[in-house]
């Protein structure tokens, strides 16, 4: 049996908490027993400048490191990295391997280019659109949760980490403070935190956020059949006992 491995290149724009999505996916893999490994590249640290990260995913273990040139899977935050080009690897799919995966922070489809079309159908890639920012609007009442919706999406997608195991990352970042960060990352968390009067909370919100895009991914039926989902009062509860 083919040994599940990937590797995901995440795009998105300063402010969208891109580097800690993939923070909390890398950990959650580690978390759930397998192997991970990542890279976050970023030029100014700003809001609205361009984010990659590069997070390595294996169920052995893992020798490469730095930028993933060839992706299996790559993660769109918000839509300008595509239609307005705010992205460091242009067209958003280069180096993307045949049959690949883009999963893609949008409510609606995105209109592409003719050259985009063509080179999505030859690669035989799969474009799967969830509206992470919608979700986590209307679970957590903010946009910051986005980056929670991105990751419960692509577990699912991907089968791993499991969702207790990704809850168990999202408490080490933001409750254990078991992940170090940037400047710009820390300055977010502030920002993050001040949305919520508790911490508890702020891991509440974030959970059902996580929970609601796995499911969300799985009622589309684009999720890995591995992919498992619990009850999210049990995924709240879960990680509010490992804080404790």
């Amino acid at each position: 049996m083919a040994v599940k491995r990937y590797n995901v290149r995440m795009a998105g724009l300063g402010g969208q908490g891109v580097v800690t999505a993939s923070h909390i996916l890398s950990n959650g893999v580690v978390i759930s027993g397998a192997h991970s490994s990542l890279v976050p590249f970023f030029g100014s640290e700003k809001r609205n400048a361009p984010v990659e990260s590069y997070v390595r995913i294996s169920a052995e273990e893992i020798y490469e490191i730095g930028e993933i040139i060839y992706p299996n899977i790559i993660m769109i935050f918000h839509p300008s990295v595509i239609t307005l080009g705010k992205s460091y690897t242009m067209p958003f799919y280069t180096g993307l391997k045949e049959g690949g995966v883009c999963v893609i922070n949008s409510g609606t489809p995105i209109n592409f280019t003719p050259d985009e079309k063509k080179g999505l159908e030859d690669m035989n890639a799969k474009v799967y659109y969830v509206p992470c920012t919608e979700i986590a609007n209307e679970v957590a009442k903010t946009d910051l949760a986005t980056n929670m919706g991105m990751c419960g999406a692509i577990s699912a997608v991907l089968g791993m980490p499991d969702l207790v195991s990704l809850g168990g990352s999202v408490k080490d970042r933001f409750i254990g403070k078991g992940i170090v960060v940037s400047g710009g990352t820390a300055a977010l968390d502030s920002a993050i935190e001040k949305k919520f009067a508790k911490k508890a909370k702020l891991l509440e919100a974030n959970m059902r956020t996580l929970h609601a895009t796995y499911k969300y991914v799985m009622d589309q039926g684009w999720a890995h059949p591995d992919a498992k989902l619990v009850d999210a009062d049990e995924l709240v509860a879960s990680a509010s006992g490992a804080a404790v």
